[in-house]
Parts: C-alpha cells; structure tokens; sequence
C-alpha cells in the first residue's frame, strides 16, 4: 500500500477543504505521524496558504510552514513558460521524498484551480500524482450540476489519471444539491468503473458556502471598528442602503450585510436597533464604504450599546467598487472558526463511508496512539450509539460553544438546563445555532412535579419535607441529576461553574453507587505524545484503604478498557516488590492481593514504583518477567496527594500531554465534573467520554 494520497479537483472551488480535513482526521486516528504536502501554493500576496494553514493549525502536526509545499503558483508558471517541467517536477519530487522519509503517510493536496483555467489546472495535477507515485482521490464540485456533467468530469478525470497509471482510492462530488444527491450517485455507480464503495456524494451544506463577516473582512482588507467577538457570523446576502430609513428596513433578511456611508447614522442605528426587534431578522454586520469614520456622537452611542453582536467594518473605497470586490467572495474554512470546521468534519463523516476509507488507506495500524488519535477515536464511539448529556450550565459562554460543536459532530443529543429566556438570549449573543438542543428551565418541565416526589421518598428517611424537596429540585444540577435517574437523560456533565462538591453530592445521593461498587473513584487519561495512560485516583478519595484502592484498580481496568487502554495494572509505592517496608507499602500489597483475588484475569503488579512501571529496562532490573513492568497502562496511586501531583506534574512537564477528567467511575450511571478552568476541547472532550460510558451501561460498547 501507498504511503500517500493525493487529492486532484476536475473543477473550481470544489470544497476540497473539507475533504482535505476529513482524510486528515481519518489518518490521524490510526497514525501517529502523517504529513501535509502541497506541490503548488497560490497564495494572496504577502499571505500563507490557506489550506496548509488550515491543516497545520488544526491537527497540530508539528510541520514548518516551509515543508509543506515545494513552490508557488508564479514560480511554476516561470518554470513551465521557459519549457523546464521536469525541473518543475524534479523540485516538487525532491521536496516530496523529504517528507515521505519522515512520515508514516503524507497527504498531498493538488494545486488550485482558477475557473477557465481547469483543463491545465488537471493535467498538472495529474503530471504531478504520477511522478510521485501517489493514488488519488478525485474532488468535483457538484454545484447546479446535472448528473451527466458531472459523469463527464469525472469520466474525463479517471481517464486522464488511469492512463498515467494512477490508482484511483475513490471519487467525491461535492455541493450537490440534496434533492439530485440519489441520482447522481445512481449514475456514477452505474457508468464508473470503480466500486460502488468507492463513489460518495456529498450535499451542499450553506454553513460552509456562505461567508462570514470574517472573510469578508480578510477579502476586502477591512477595518473592525466595533464587533470583534461576533465576526463568525454567517454572511446570506448584501443590502445596499442608499434610501432613507424606513425603506431600508423592508430590504433586510435574515444574515444580510448592511452596505452604507460611514455618514449615514440613521442606517447605522437602525441596523443596530434591529438586532433588539424580534419584528426584524438579524443582520450578519455592517460595512461602512468611502474611509468615512462616525462621527463622536455616533461612536459614543454604539461604544455604549453592548450586548449586541453586530460587527461594524471600514473600507476606503467607494460603494461601487467595493460591491464589485464584494461580489468575487467565496466562503472558506477559517482555522479561527471552529464552528465551520466542526460543521465541514460532521459533514464528511456523514456522507463517506469512513470505515472503508481507513482499510483503503492505511493497512497496518500503528501500535502508538497520540492525544489526537485517541481524541478522534473518541469521538467515533460516541457517534455510534448516540446517547442524551445533560448539561445543567446552560448559559456558560464555554458549554454552549462547546454544545455548537457536539451538535456539528453529531457527537450526542444534548439538553441545555436554565431560565429559558436567559439561555437563548446567551445563545443569540454568541451568534450561535443550538435549535438541535433542547433547552430546559426545572420548575417548569412537566418532569419537575415527579422529580420533586422522586426525591422526597429517596430522602424523607434523613427528614426532607416535600417543600424542601421542590427548592432542591429547582436546582439545575439536582435536577440534571434526577434527569438521569430517571432514564430522561443518558450523563451528566458539569463543573465548568459549579464546585467538584456541588457536581458529585447530588449523585451520591440520588444515582448511588453500583451494585459491586461501596466508592466513587476517577481516573485521568493521560493522553502522552505516543500513549495514552489511565491515572487514578488522582480526585475523589484522599486516603482509601486497602480494600478501596483494590477496588479503585478494577474499576480503572475497567474504564481504561472502555476507551480502547489495554489495561496493565500497577499498584504504585515507593517500594517495588519485597525491597521495601512500612504501612504504605503494606496497605499496597493488601490491595494487591485482593485485587488478584477478585480479578484473577487482570494483568496486574504491586507494590512498583512509578519507574519501574512505566520504563522497560528499568522494570527488567527491577521485576524481571513480570507482565506489568515497563509496560503498565494503568497507574494505582496509593493516595489522593501523591496521585493529584503526579498527574499534574506529568501534565505540565510536556506541552504534548493532554490530560483528560476526572472520569467518573462507581456510579450506576455517568455523571463527570469539569474543572472550573476547562477549556471548550476539555468540554467536548468530557461529554464524549460519559457518551461511551453510557453506552458501556447499555451494553453497547
């Protein structure tokens, strides 16, 4: 099998990004080191490539922005007028071989394509995969397209491709409209000499073709003057307001621009002022034209106006010609807009069958797994079996963006707890598209009267009254709690706000502990450059006894298995085998034995310091054949102090480590907390992980 892949469009703005960032995602999650090539750039002047900026400040993958590609468009064209191709060629091979010595597989992005220009654009391309030896994976844009134009680009393309000895992995026509998705796959299956496996059809998806107002920023080089928080917003048309304010409104529609002078106040304002009138739609943003700044008062006015997200930009051309630059925009897929790649990976996901792609890409699997694999993988098993997460601070700014992105990946269903009117209002502030969530406000649920009974007989042994029951209830997180009790939700996820205490109380009290269980325990994973490792108990219990850490053992082995650790389980002390003596250590070989006892078919060692666990030839010296040393995947901390430091210190010693939880482990049914601190990752990450402990209750895992 190949070590690469080469991407080659037939036609203009094709969306060969996403594709680009789906493959790449694909790749990922088998192979630790994967490079990205592009023969030929044709960047704006004085600006990076795009798609290589895209790629490389996405996955992370630790290339040099002058690696990636060999040349630019001007220097190929200098190349290819002077009669010198095989230069041209010799200089992208030369580059190519670099990369291909250093990585397991590179992915290689085929040059641009300018319309009119596309049969020179192709043959280049395929010149190209052919000297390189790379199969290609063939992009057309379906845009407004009929079945048999489509047919003979893609005809014409495997022609060209296979006459150069190409193979072709597959062929993907992209922005079809839905309603001709059926028949242009029909067609291709039919007329196409490749497997019907090997043809996918992807709608047009208008979160990723309409613009922003960023875009337009960056095209037109504008000004931000007011808006900066808000510039994701999607762009859907343009309205010139050259007419007085009352006919201006009657033009708006939803996402429109607003274009007008910098000194015409009066359609400022009431552009502005129509954001707070639900008698209006919303506007994307405005752009002033003619370098005419507002004047004081106006600035004044708008400075005070917070709260609305309406970004105001400055262009020093006229109108005219500023309508006629606007109108050459095209949407592309921002490396700061995360909504859009999370949009273009859901996308992809959706529409190939990705599970066939990998066996066509990659035939060995790679025994490393890098934080990013194990975050990809991740979030494939919660797609599989989606479950429901309830998430009871609905208006942190960081839970509904990470919500956004849940809902883009189609990673679970979510509800959103809280004052209704102040969620949506938050929503509506950050410019966000939650209408797959379902929010909810406790006392007025059609569940909160049977909540309240719920808990009232669950308590009323420790004196709860039934009114203390309802002021209980109407708190979010007893209520997302109950919610999953009940069956009304499959995990909870909190912390982002609320203490670790105020997070994990109302579990203990309402979904208890398993049947096998008497603790809760947690475990981190621990996600290193090449491995991922589970650490526990590094957050819940200060001082288990032996009894305890034995059971905090099995329930990591457990845990650690769910999400794909081998579990290798080492009892840790400052005491390896016999060679050391104390209460520790014999509080660490009680636990070891009962865990044996229990689990007799756990891979499982103790007492062992950490480096004799986790380093080979020291666990050769120091445990010579055991089947834990040096390769232990599950650390056992002897106490919350020494667990909380290690897992830390492990953290911060390398900016390549993730660390991922606590994860939750004892409950009868998922419930993890979030450091106050998290990121919007740390948010989607932890989600995704009570998605497959859920599943791992149901059995489906």
């Amino acid at each position: 099998m190949a070590k690469s892949l080469y991407i080659s469009t037939t036609n203009a703005r094709s969306g060969k990004s996403t594709i680009v960032l789906g493959i790449m995602q694909l790749l990922l999650r088998d192979l630790q080191n994967v490079g990205f090539f592009r023969p030929i750039i044709n960047p704006e002047e004085d600006q990076r490539d795009h798609d290589i900026d895209l790629v490389l400040s996405h996955f992370y993958l630790g290339m040099r922005y002058e690696d990636t590609y060999a040349m630019t468009r001007s220097e190929a064209k200098k190349l290819l007028n002077a009669g010198k191709q095989n230069e041209m060629i010799e200089i992208i091979l030369n580059k190519y071989k670099e990369l291909e010595e250093k990585y397991d597989f590179v992915l290689c992005e085929g040059i641009d394509f300018v319309e009119g220009n596309e049969a020179f654009a192709f043959e280049i391309n395929a010149n190209i995969a052919a000297n390189m030896g790379c199969p290609a994976l063939v992009v057309t844009n379906g845009h407004n397209a009929t079945s048999d134009e489509v047919l003979s680009l893609n005809q014409m393309a495997i022609d060209n491709l296979t006459d150069k000895g190409i193979d072709i992995v597959d062929v993907m026509v992209n922005r079809v409209e839905a309603s001709q998705t059926e028949a242009i796959l029909a067609t291709l299956q039919k007329e196409l000499k490749l497997d019907a496996g090997s043809i996918h059809v992807i709608p047009e998806n208008n979160d990723l073709t309409k613009p922003t107002v960023a875009d337009l920023q960056k095209w037109l080089g504008a000004e931000v003057i007011y808006g900066k928080k808000a510039m994701n917003k999607a762009v859907d048309g343009y309205v010139v307001a050259a007419m007085q304010m009352d006919n201006f409104l009657n033009y708006t529609k939803e996402d429109t621009l607003v274009v007008t002078a910098g000194d015409r106040p009066d359609i400022i304002l009431s552009a502005m002022a129509s954001r707070l009138s639900n008698s209006y739609p919303n506007i994307s943003g405005i752009l002033l034209t003619g370098g005419i700044v507002p004047t004081e008062n106006i600035q004044k006015l708008v400075e005070g106006w917070e709260g609305i997200p309406v970004p105001i930009l400055l262009v020093k051309e006229p109108t005219y010609d500023t309508m006629q630059r606007v109108d050459h925009l095209h949407a592309w897929l921002d490396p700061n807009n995360p909504k859009k790649i999370a949009s273009a990976l859901g996308l992809f996901e959706a529409h190939v069958n990705t599970q066939e792609m990998r066996q066509k890409l990659i035939d060995c699997k790679s025994v490393n797994v890098t934080p990013q694999m194990f975050e990809f993988n991740l979030i494939q098993k919660a797609q599989k079996n989606r479950q429901h997460i309830v998430l009871p601070e609905g208006t942190g700014k960081r839970v509904l963006n990470a919500c956004d992105i849940l809902l883009r990946r189609n990673v679970c269903e979510v509800t959103l707890l809280g004052i209704e009117d102040e969620v949506k209002a938050k929503i509506s502030q950050l410019g966000l598209d939650l209408s797959g969530a379902h929010i909810v406000e406790p006392a007025k649920s059609p569940l909160y009267d049977g909540y309240v009974q719920a808990f009232y007989e669950m308590r009323k042994a420790k004196g709860m009254t039934v009114d203390g029951a309802r002021d209980i209830m109407s708190d979010v997180t007893y209520f997302a709690t109950m919610m999953v009790h009940k069956g009304d939700a499959d995990g909870m996820v909190s912390g982002s706000v609320n203490t670790t205490a105020h997070t994990i109380k109302p579990a203990f009290q309402i979904i208890k502990t398993r049947p096998e269980a008497s603790i809760v325990s947690s475990i981190f994973l621990m996600c290193l450059k090449d491995r991922v490792l589970a650490f526990g108990d590094c957050a819940v219990n200060p001082s288990p006894n032996s009894e305890q850490l034995a059971e905090i053992a099995m329930s990591s082995a457990q845990t650690a298995k769910i999400f794909g650790v081998e579990p290798r389980v080492a009892m840790l002390s400052y005491s390896t085998g016999s060679s050391g003596k104390g209460a520790e250590v014999e509080k660490v070989i009680e636990a070891t034995r009962i865990a044996k006892e229990r689990a007799p078919e756990l891979f499982l060692e103790g007492p062992i310091q950490y480096d004799a666990a986790i380093d080979p030839s020291v666990g050769k010296i120091k445990l010579p054949g055991s089947e834990v040393a040096g390769q232990a995947t599950v650390f056992i901390f002897p106490d919350l102090n020494t667990g909380n430091n290690t897992y830390k210190a492990v953290q911060r010693s390398s900016n390549q480590v993730v660390a991922i939880g606590p994860v939750l482990q004892g409950l009868n049914k998922p419930v993890n907390d979030l450091s106050r601190g998290c990121t919007v990752p740390d948010i989607v990450n932890t989600v995704a992980i009570t998605a497959v402990q859920a599943q791992a209750v149901k059995g489906l895992v």
